[in-house]
């Protein structure tokens, strides 16, 4: 293979200083660099050491001095509340400057945390971009978790203020987060030193307690200016769920983070400045993070902040309305939306009714998206559908088809190739090099590209044992997959997704592909469960589209004969259950795990980011139903 995209990542890996240095021009820099890259202590590497820039300032204030100060920075759009407003990067930069003064005014400094528990609503992202502005560093956490999930967070970060909202909104009701707020304090040492609310109309609470105020009281400050950081210096911290029950915080630079967010949006994303970008996701996850606030904006795009659903707000259309009026270049979500779409309309007729000719790319990430899902996306949309694959600690794509160097040829299932920077392999349980087209364990050669995590916060430790100690030399991203003959890489699932049935191991993943490949079928999900003859069976649990009549047993037998057909018999698929919904975090993934658990009857935690709890409770009717568990 020879072009672009082979070029680039040639020179990304043979000399990163160089094509990463190439790459650090389109950023503005108080205080140049020292060197590209520093091993200070491999696996610890150090991306634009003695750098001094500032994010905020990249990301608004440069693009006004440049005279584009009028242009549209950000499109709040609420279908839960019926609002739309714009915000131009003047607007938005002269807001983000007062909230910043007013943090400075509640004693926040350099290197003080800030934790963001807020809704999709615009005082989430003029809190961001201000705790970046005066080189605090922000931790969001999703708007609605639970009291005792969001106390860890508190507990670890040690915030100096919160900065929460009165309430969130969802399809069909109000979720007052004080409660939640006050809960999660009473259960922390760490205390904060005021709490900071957003009054919604939808619901109001009393501000009279001590140390808490009102966002206006907030921004009733002098604008603060842009504080000088250093390259290496922490942006935010996000949690992701740890194997021990505490939450790790994943700590992301200033720098790299600039640097690969820069290079992203044009190279991967195809996008140019001026032009609308939607990242469907939420603040409370990197996705949000990446490619809802820094990204677009860094870039001089608009960017959308959208409060509302793929489907129930008001209905299947809803994405299409925002394309159709907003002007829509690339769509980003995960590929949960799409099936959530595919459901309740499963012959695109709504997709039919607007003006999606602005839409260039679809992209889908957060969860490997099955090829029934992306043919459909592609057949019903008319445009390229890329499946991505990355990351929280990764903060952006490891492997993608990259749409702003060259489009290659779109293999549904895989995510094209690895993104310049990232030298893949996929190794097996020894540390060996697997053959072509043989699953194992997908690690990244060291050193990580600019943008990746730098430590987990106030656990080194942890993040060397974690990621590193495996296959040192490597980080170890816990997914499985494969690399076939043509250099693209399939990612298959988590590593504990891989299941071994009679000592035949097998990916859940392309199980899931035969089940959604059926006609009846809007999403699955197959975990492997305990047999106390084979060791493990997969059980599948299926989603049927809206409108299916056909009688459930036929549809199960066809699902068992399917996977039987294009898998084997070795595969032991003998048992299928209908459910009206999957259980799934807030971000799209299907919780495999939890579902292996009930069924195999360990004890279990019901997830803090778990979209709807009641939904388990479907999911172990079913299991009882069919005998589980078996021991």
């Amino acid at each position: 293979m020879s072009g672009e995209y082979e070029d680039a990542f040639r020179e990304s890996i043979k000399n990163p200083e160089q094509f990463w240095g190439t790459a650090a021009e389109t950023i503005v820099w108080y205080k140049d660099y020292d060197r590209v890259l520093t091993a200070k202590d491999p696996p610890i590497y150090r991306w634009f050491e003695g750098g001094e820039l500032n994010t905020c300032y990249n990301c608004l204030d440069r693009h006004i001095e440049e005279g584009c100060g009028d242009r549209t920075a950000l499109i709040y759009d609420s279908p839960v509340t019926q609002t739309i407003k714009k915000y131009s990067y003047t607007e938005l930069r002269d807001l983000v400057a007062r909230c910043a003064g007013g943090l400075w005014k509640l004693g926040v400094q350099k290197g003080d945390r800030i934790v963001i528990y807020m809704p999709m609503i615009p005082e989430a992202v003029i809190a961001m971009l201000a705790s970046a502005r005066i080189g605090s560093i922000h931790s969001v956490v999703f708007g609605g978790f639970a009291s005792r999930e969001l106390a860890k967070r508190i507990e670890d970060a040690e915030p100096k203020i919160i900065i929460t909202a009165s309430c969130g909104i969802e399809v069909d009701r109000i979720i007052p987060y004080k409660p939640l707020l006050d809960g999660a304090l009473a259960l922390c040492t760490h205390k904060p030193s005021a709490c900071v609310y957003v009054q919604r109309k939808e619901h109001k609470v009393d501000l009279s307690g001590k140390q808490v105020i009102s966002w206006d009281q907030l921004m009733n400050a002098e604008p603060a200016p842009c504080i000088t950081v250093k390259a290496t210096d922490p942006l935010y911290l996000l949690y992701t769920s740890g194997t021990t029950g505490k939450p790790k915080g994943v700590v992301r630079d200033t720098g790299g983070h600039l640097v690969a967010l820069s290079w992203s949006m044009e190279q991967i994303y195809g996008m140019k400045p001026g032009e609308v970008y939607w990242a469907a996701s939420d603040i409370g996850w990197v996705v949000g993070h990446s490619y809802i606030v820094y990204g677009p904006l860094l870039h001089g795009c608009t960017t959308i902040l959208y409060e509302g659903k793929s489907v129930g707000t008001p209905d299947p259309g809803a994405f299409w309305r925002v394309i159709a009026e907003h002007g829509v270049a690339v769509l980003f979500c995960a590929p949960t939306a799409f099936r959530a779409i595919r459901k309740e309309d499963p012959t695109g007729s709504y997709i039919r009714k607007y003006d999606l000719s602005s839409l260039r790319t679809l992209f889908l990430a957060g969860e490997r998206c099955d090829p029934d899902t992306l043919i459909f996306a592609e057949e019903h949309l008319g445009v390229p559908v890329i499946d991505h694959w990355w990351q929280t600690e990764t903060g952006w794509a490891i492997g993608a088809n990259c749409a702003g160097l060259e489009l290659l040829p779109i293999k549904p299932g895989s995510c094209t190739m690895p993104v310049p920077g990232y030298q893949i392999e996929v190794l097996d349980t020894e540390g060996n090099t697997v053959p072509k087209g043989v699953t194992g364990n997908v690690v990244v050669r060291l050193p990580l590209p600019p943008g990746c995590f730098t430590t987990l916060w106030n656990n080194d430790a942890d993040f060397i044992t974690t990621y590193f100690s495996a296959y040192p030399g490597y980080y170890l991203t816990s997914d499985a997959g494969f690399i076939d003959e043509d250099g693209y890489l399939w990612i298959m699932g988590r590593t504990d997704d891989i299941i071994n049935v009679a000592g035949h191991r097998l990916s859940t993943g392309a199980m899931e592909e035969v089940l959604a490949s059926h006609p009846d079928i809007a999403e699955c999900a197959v975990s492997g469960v305990f047999d106390p003859v084979k060791g493990e069976v997969p059980l599948g649990f299926v989603v049927l589209k809206a409108g299916v009549e056909r009688e459930v047993a036929t549809i199960k037998t066809e699902l068992i004969a399917l996977v039987r057909q294009k898998i084997g018999p070795i595969a032991s698929f003998k048992e299928v259950a209908v459910v009206k919904r999957l259980p799934k975090t807030r971000s799209g993934k299907i919780l495999r795990g939890t579902i292996k658990k009930i069924a195999d009857g360990t004890p279990y935690s019901v997830p803090a980011t778990i979209d709807d709890p009641a939904i388990l409770d479907e999911i172990k009717e079913k299991l009882m139903e069919m005998g589980y568990p078996k021991h």
